[in-house]
């Protein structure tokens, strides 16, 4: 059956972009440069009411829909060849109930719109790191952030969702409304309806300490040594983590030493400052930095410094892995695969995952892999096309080189589709996949890390 374009533009209060149209091959762009999409068309949806309609659509073709939600996967999940995609950008409003301590977000936002809307009010909830990541495949997925040691994921800080189901109906998903629902998009990611807007708790983080140290590649074992020492008994205030990457061109970095491979630790802290710069203060034990940029910042400040890694059009490819220890395999591969970093935005994160992490039963959500110690991500992020093959080889030496202190899987958020299930790796899997049955028994929602029903 083939899609009634003029009649679904009928239907809609928002554009409907096909091929031909005037603007369809900027509608059609994907974030990661190596991916190119031609879908069927791409709905702006103006509110729910499209929506709705878009998913109808999608279902009485059984070709699927494709979920643009901020627009930021790598995978490319939010677009598809041949098929609709309900592009949510213009659901991207973020309104803050003092009272409440809650904040509901659109489902086309991006963390940057939830914190210029709560940090004015001295409120923040856990979100990514990266400003322009959106919100609604970062929780779907987990979401693991500078706030998670202390508040949980962003999945643990989700109240309610409202979802648009695969039969074009609308649910309110709680704890006391559609449980079952609510237990699986909470790391089940996209495959069982379309999330309009999100409610999520909010916490006091009026300011924080934070800022990146950055350290010879040589002193990696060291650093990484202590990190791992300082992270078992570091207050839960504390939410930072070691990364791989080239010496920015930034003021506080000596000229001479731009461009050179470095490990960082960048730092959070979201408790007393004076304590903060303390704790901190300890990695200096342990090796010289080369140069540091830590003090008092705002929350959206630190959680947006990272945004010149993540420009849409690049070329990028992940892989991630779950440890149980920092062992000497990482601070090797930072050695052997740091001067070969395949571009300035390249790089490689270490991060802590525990703490409310794991005050969170396995089996209370979708996300059930909440026991290992570390989360990995390798990103290879390039942008010349003739790069493509050292960029994507240089991400797996650097994976396969921690794997045999890896877990099984990976955390989904990071992969490219490759190496991760739904659930995070450690998800009851039977119990999702009756989800998807219940709320997606035709796998219109299947442009995604995919449940079969």
């Amino acid at each position: 059956m083939s899609i009634g374009i003029e009649e679904l533009r009928a239907e809609v209060g928002g554009s409907v972009v096909a091929p031909g149209d005037f603007g369809y091959d900027r509608a059609r762009v994907v974030f990661n440069g190596m991916i190119q999409r031609r879908p069927a068309a791409v709905v702006r949806c103006a509110g729910v009411e499209d929506v709705r309609a878009v998913v109808r659509a999608a279902a009485a073709t059984g070709d699927g829909l494709a979920v643009r939600g901020g627009g930021h996967s790598v995978p490319g999940y939010g677009t598809a060849d041949d098929v609709l995609v309900a592009d949510l950008g213009d659901l991207s409003g973020v309104r803050v109930d003092m009272q409440a301590r809650t904040a509901v977000v659109g489902g086309g936002a991006t963390w940057r719109a939830v914190m210029d809307a709560t940090e004015p009010h001295g409120l923040a909830t856990t979100g990514g790191l990266i400003s322009t990541t959106g919100v609604g495949g970062l929780t779907l997925g987990g979401g693991i952030g500078f706030l998670s040691r202390r508040f949980g994921l962003a999945c643990d800080n989700l109240v309610s969702a409202e979802v648009v189901l695969a039969d074009g109906s609308v649910v309110t998903a709680s704890e006391s409304s559609e449980p079952e629902l609510f237990w699986a998009i909470r790391g089940g990611g996209g495959n069982f309806g379309v999330v309009t807007s999100f409610t999520f708790r909010l916490h006091e983080v009026p300011q924080v300490v934070g800022g990146p140290m950055f350290f010879p590649l040589d002193d990696a074992e060291a650093v990484l040594a202590r990190f791992a020492e300082f992270i078992r008994s570091a207050p839960r205030e504390y939410g930072g983590f070691p990364a791989l990457g080239f010496a920015p061109p930034a003021p506080f970095v000596p000229a001479d030493r731009v461009g050179e491979p470095m490990l960082a630790v960048v730092s959070c802290w979201t408790g007393d400052p004076d304590e903060g710069l303390a704790r901190i203060g300890t990695f200096r034990e342990v090796a010289e930095p080369v140069a540091e940029h830590v003090g008092p910042v705002s929350y959206a400040f630190l959680n947006s410094a990272n945004d010149v890694l993540a420009p849409p059009g690049l070329r990028q490819y992940w892989r991630t892995a779950y440890l149980d220890e920092i062992g000497d395999a990482v601070a090797a591969a930072c050695q052997r695969f740091g001067p070969s970093l395949p571009s300035a935005e390249a790089t490689v994160h270490v991060y802590p995952f525990d703490g409310a992490v794991h005050d969170v039963p396995p089996e209370a959500t979708a996300f059930g892999a909440r026991d290992a110690a570390y989360v990995v991500l390798v990103a290879g992020i390039w942008e010349d096309p003739d790069d493509d093959e050292r960029g994507i080889e240089w991400v797996r030496g650097f994976h396969e080189a921690i794997a045999g202190d890896a877990r099984p899987g990976g955390y989904g958020n990071f992969s490219m589709g490759d190496g991760a299930s739904p659930g995070g790796g450690g998800a009851d899997s039977e119990r999702l996949r009756a989800a998807k049955r219940l709320y997606d028994p035709g796998n219109v929602f299947r442009f995604n890390r995919n449940i079969a029903p």
